[in-house]
């Protein structure tokens, strides 16, 4: 494990501030009445070039910590010095997701060795929980429930895991349909995880106690559903990346509801963010990637921001909730912040 020395990133050089300040019309954005919202965008280019930054997480030191997908790294930078630190890990890691628990320690999913790691940045040094079956190739996206144990899912293999982290056992759940491609995932209030996967129109989530799976079919076939988030109601929401819309399940009534995305039938919605206001916030493709909101208790969109220096996607998003700020990865080779009010 080679952990690369601090870099200092000055203005006009690897570091682009950028601040767009956006006043969002007067829509109701929420069932209190109307508000005019403005979100800030920053935006710093990362220093290690064609790396492919990704999933943005902040610790409690107030350090963004990302992937470096392509470059095999996981790195931090501190926003207010635009300094930036990278921790090299072993050829072909392939890093792709990342989170940080109470202590500190950055949990990542090595997507292509495979294993689940845990960087501890005191000392560069990664523990390694590894797959309890070699047909579990790819871990893909991690949470956490409230008992700090983390679930993921692993796309191409077909698989939903869970990581006691108390013990480091894994155990697996194999999704019964062909190239289902488990992505997005999020916890539930009750600690059930839900799961969107992106191969099919259809929703899975697991009994956390049985480990049993259930798999929910979305109304329309050519749904394909990216990521998730899920509201203090148990709401499952979802973006269609497919057919460009936002859509709701309630796993209560088992109703659907959906909503066109302001970009159209392409608006190809990725990365998701849920605020402390529940309001969904969502990255639609193009060049630049567009940010927009949806409040979910007016059940609307509202405004709309370009990324300024985004090219290719937005692939996932991380809502911070002391500083109202969602973090986010380029393609470009950028991290993003937007800042809401």
């Amino acid at each position: 494990m080679n952990c690369g020395g601090k870099f200092h990133c000055q203005r006009g050089a690897f570091c682009t501030y950028l601040r767009v300040f956006f006043l969002a019309l007067p829509l109701v954005l929420s069932s209190r009445g109307a508000i005019a919202r403005d979100v800030q965008i920053d935006e710093w280019q990362v220093p290690y070039e064609n790396s492919r930054p990704r999933d943005p997480y902040v610790d409690g030191q107030g350090r963004v910590w990302f992937c470096g997908q392509v470059g095999g790294y996981l790195a931090y930078l501190v926003p207010g010095t635009a300094e930036f630190r990278k921790f090299a890990l072993e050829r072909g890691v392939g890093p792709h997701n990342l989170i940080i628990d109470d202590e500190g320690y950055v949990w990542f999913a090595a997507n292509t060795l495979p294993y689940i790691g845990k960087l501890d940045p005191e000392t560069g040094n990664v523990e390694k929980f590894r797959m309890p079956d070699a047909s579990v190739k790819d871990p893909h996206t991690l949470v956490f429930d409230s008992s700090g144990d983390i679930w993921f899912t692993v796309q191409w293999s077909n698989y939903i895991g869970k990581l006691t982290t108390s013990t480091g056992a894994v155990e697996i759940v194999k999704i019964p349909v062909e190239r289902a491609r488990p992505y997005g995932i999020r916890v539930d209030p009750d600690d059930r995880p839900w799961i969107v996967l992106f191969g099919t129109n259809k929703l899975a989530t697991v009994d956390p106690q049985t480990m049993r799976l259930q798999l929910v079919d979305l109304p329309r076939k050519s749904a394909r559903p990216r990521r998730v988030e899920i509201t203090a109601d148990g709401k499952v929401w979802y973006g269609d990346y497919g057919s460009g819309r936002l859509g709701r399940f309630d796993p209560r009534t088992k109703e659907f509801r959906e909503w066109p995305m302001p970009g159209g039938d392409d608006a190809r919605p990725y990365g998701t963010a849920l605020d402390s206001d529940e309001n969904i916030w969502i990255a639609e493709g193009g060049s630049p990637n567009r940010l927009v909101g949806f409040d979910t208790k007016a059940e609307r969109f509202f405004g709309g921001i370009d990324i300024p220096n985004s090219r290719g996607a937005v692939r996932h998003m991380y809502f911070h909730p002391p500083t109202q700020e969602i973090w986010f990865g380029e393609d470009s080779n950028y991290i993003g912040r937007a800042r809401l009010p």
